[in-house]
């Protein structure tokens, strides 16, 4: 884990599930036959309890973190030449992926239209220097790599969730739904979430009151109590990236399941970048683009790569 001092961090001094919510563990239908392939086959697991954060970690709350600890996150670090060999030394100087909405239609095959690198974005400056978190302070806190989320796990004295975990507190006692609040989008056309409204990514009509991030607890929580499970931000899990399992036999329910290896989640052969999964969507998911503001829908992060719509939440096993 890469740190500004060799000193472990310091805890937080509080107790590890105080303002969590406790989940009683269970089975449920992991996954989903009808929408993207990576999502399929639907196939039972079970997970034990867990306590979970009741939203995104916020600016706040990294803010804390940070000060506590002097920590440097990984956009604020420049990347060295050794790791990214291809790349140009204008690019070696800290930063971070920026979605940048483009003045018009633009064909969907071409992210890096709205996806732009941005020297000096990081979390304390989402969309850039210039900007600041000052008026965002119970936003869900973004530019946050993998790093960053493992040491604020240990500072925390808490655990990333795994896949299956993450998934089974999503759906909040609604085995099967298609949503975290049930098979209709949006019920009498109230928003439940914070997605994308009009055509991605040039026009949002912003019906749901928002366009890019928004406080956390803003829409309606699910069944369990939790806010922003779905849209907002896409948040990290702990399982390397691979395609779902049927299980070895139809009788068996496969108990806490974890992901693949870090080497089967690379995207190409040659890579050395690890991808994990990510889940729940963001503001940036559209009917017309990347309808995954779903329990089952999945995206693979690489580990070094952060973005202005990635943040996490964590939990507490017993």
């Amino acid at each position: 884990m890469n740190r500004i001092a060799d000193e472990p961090l310091p805890h937080i001094d509080r107790p590890r599930q105080e303002h969590q919510v406790w989940i009683e563990g269970g089975s449920y239908t992991m996954g989903s036959d009808n929408h993207y392939p990576e999502e399929a086959p639907a196939h039972r697991v079970a997970v034990p309890g867990f306590w979970i954060d009741p939203h995104p970690v916020t600016n706040t709350e990294f803010a804390r973190f940070v000060s506590r600890t002097r920590y440097v996150t990984v956009a604020e670090r420049a990347p060295a030449a050794t790791d990214y060999p291809d790349a140009a030394p204008d690019q070696l100087v800290p930063g971070s992926s920026v979605f940048i909405k483009p003045d018009h239609r633009v064909r969907l095959d071409q992210p890096y239209r709205w996806w732009h690198w941005v020297p000096g974005a990081n979390w304390r400056h989402p969309q850039g220097p210039g900007t600041s978190i000052k008026k965002r302070p119970d936003h869900p806190v973004v530019h946050i790599a993998w790093d960053d989320v493992a040491a604020y796990a240990e500072w925390a004295r808490k655990d990333v969730p795994t896949e299956a975990e993450w998934e089974y507190a999503c759906r909040g006692g609604l085995d099967g739904a298609e949503f975290a609040w049930g098979d209709e989008f949006e019920p009498e056309s109230t928003p439940m979430a914070n997605t994308w409204h009009g055509e991605f990514p040039h026009h949002n009509t912003r019906i749901d009151r928002y366009e890019g991030t928004s406080p956390t607890g803003s829409f309606p929580p699910n069944g369990y109590g939790l806010s922003d499970m779905i849209g907002n931000v896409w948040e990290w899990t702990q399982d390397w990236y691979t395609a779902h399992q049927s299980p070895a036999h139809a009788c068996c329910v496969p108990e806490n399941p974890r992901g693949g290896t870090e080497t089967d989640s690379r995207d190409h052969a040659g890579s050395t970048i690890g991808r994990r999964v990510i889940k729940g969507g963001s503001h940036l998911c559209a009917p017309n683009y990347c309808r995954r503001y779903r329990p089952a829908a999945r995206m693979a992060q690489v580990v070094d790569t952060s973005t202005s719509h990635l943040g996490f939440r964590l939990i507490v096993r017993p």
